[in-house]
């Protein structure tokens, strides 16, 4: 079952509310989708056509797999090697495409409020946003499997991979709220749960796909045979992960997306929302089996909040 943090609501797309829906098509604020870290806007195009079929018009920042490139002008600035790194000005040309985007948006909302959804390293960059561009314009920064929160200090084998960003963005940024006039969302996935390098683990990964009605099946049975090559294959695979998650939390032997732990994906003061099943990137995705947040059937668990 999915674990929803939020109240329950009816689905969006049942037949009592699609009439509701295709009202508030006229109306709906127009939406930013700020992309992850080495992601293009093309591979949101499955997510966009998914907010047009609800009525909520998009816009992409345009950023291409080649532009990631640019964060490499950090090597030479002496608190990426001490771990103190700002977001300005190694990040600029990204802020440049969101404001870019921002102001595309606006066009569609003749003026409106706009919404805006960061999927992972999208969502913090956001926040920064945010702060240099100012709230006035947003009224919803929805996050798909960001990672918030910095890494633990001190811990053996843990190195911040952000080299100090989200260090300045937990110190800096304003805190998340959830009021009338601005909400933050943010959407978590459990999709594998890591494991320790050493040391028995259960192995759990779990799938959307739904068997009779609300019941979820196994991605990956758990054979007897502990000696069965699925299983070892499953176990590398889930201590391969934690070390990921590691690196991100400080923690291997937690649930997440396969990249970004449920906990770091959630943010104190905002309505945060874990989904079981999530897997965290559009690339490597299957709409059936290996759904991401973009993918339709996921989409409809959190699109209700773009139509508030």
């Amino acid at each position: 079952m999915d674990l929803v943090l939020s109240p329950p609501s009816k689905s969006l797309f049942s037949s009592s509310a699609a009439a509701a829906t295709a009202a508030a098509a006229a109306s709906c604020r127009p939406a930013v989708i700020l992309p992850g870290l080495g992601n293009n806007a093309g591979d949101y195009g499955k997510l966009q056509l998914a907010l047009e079929g609800a009525g909520v018009p998009s816009v992409v920042a345009r950023v291409s797999r080649l532009d990631w490139f640019r964060n490499a002008a950090g090597l030479v600035d002496p608190n990426y090697w001490r771990g103190t790194l700002r977001p300005r000005p190694v990040l600029d040309w990204y802020l440049r495409r969101v404001d870019e985007a921002v102001r595309e948006a606006k066009e569609l909302g003749r003026g409106g409020s706009l919404s805006l959804i960061g999927h992972s390293a999208g969502g913090w960059l956001a926040r920064v946003y945010m702060e240099e561009f100012g709230v006035c314009d947003v009224s919803l920064l929805l996050t798909l499997g960001t990672p918030h929160s910095p890494p633990p200090k001190g811990l053996s084998g843990v190195i911040d991979q952000t080299r100090g960003l989200l260090d300045y963005v937990e110190k800096n940024c304003r805190n998340a709220v959830y009021t009338p006039e601005l909400k933050y969302v943010c959407v978590a996935g459990r999709y594998i749960q890591g494991a320790r390098i050493f040391g028995g683990s259960q192995i759990n990964v779990v799938s959307a796909i739904p068997v009779d009605g609300d019941q979820l099946i196994s991605e990956v049975a758990i054979a007897d045979d502990v000696e069965s090559a699925t299983l070892n294959t499953s176990t590398w695979r889930a201590r391969f992960v934690g070390q990921g998650y590691k690196q991100v939390c400080g923690q291997a032997d937690v649930w997440g997306d396969g990249v970004v732990p449920e906990v770091s994906a959630h943010l104190e003061g905002a309505l945060n929302i874990s989904l079981d099943g999530v897997y965290h990137s559009p690339v490597g995705s299957d709409d059936i089996s290996r759904p991401w947040y973009g993918s339709p059937a996921i989409v409809e668990k959190w699109i209700e909040h773009l139509l508030d």
